[in-house]
């Protein structure tokens, strides 16, 4: 009887894969965070946009560089036959994001006042970031990048996963 690769699987493991997932995704959004920085200061001091309407242009341009980052490096794993439906979900997954976000900024900007360049930036870069970025962690990990379902052949062989991506590859030349 072969042992299937979910059953190999302990905690301890898991807790190692996931580490690794939120450290790569974590790099990713750490070059995101500084192009969304770069994009909304200069978007708010040198073309004098409103706040928000600045922070919806850095929360785009980070969104491009993070889609990148984390197709070709956190989720390279990721199943790759279906990229047209990742993108469209990257992207809707992100402009929920970008709402929350830019959300926070606007409540603290409008509703409370703080319209000092240092207020926007702590609710738009840390707590709106902070909070949106959970949110897109949860959602890529379970509904972007999905990972590709074994094959039954190379189950039914009790192949390792590498060797199933072999397999598969010739198949598909």
């Amino acid at each position: 009887m072969k042992i299937t690769i979910r059953e190999q699987q302990t905690p301890l493991s898991r807790l190692k894969r996931l580490a690794r997932e939120l450290s790569r995704f974590g790099a990713v959004g750490g070059f995101g965070f500084l192009v969304s920085v770069a994009v909304f200061n200069l978007c708010l001091h040198t073309f004098q946009l409103a706040s928000v309407r600045s922070g919806v242009i850095a929360t785009a341009a980070a969104i491009c560089c993070n889609y990148v980052g984390h197709r070709y490096w956190t989720y390279r794993h990721a199943d790759k036959d279906r990229v047209r439906r990742e993108v469209v979900l990257f992207m809707v997954f992100s402009g929920f994001g970008m709402v929350i976000e830019n959300g926070i900024l606007a409540i603290s900007h409008y509703a409370l006042g703080f319209t000092s360049p240092l207020a926007d930036n702590i609710a738009k870069n840390v707590v709106g970031l902070g909070v949106a970025s959970a949110f897109r962690f949860w959602s890529f990990r379970t509904w972007v990048f999905r990972t590709p379902p074994e094959s039954s052949a190379g189950r039914l062989l009790g192949l390792p996963r590498e060797e199933q991506r072999e397999d598969r590859r010739v198949l598909l030349k």
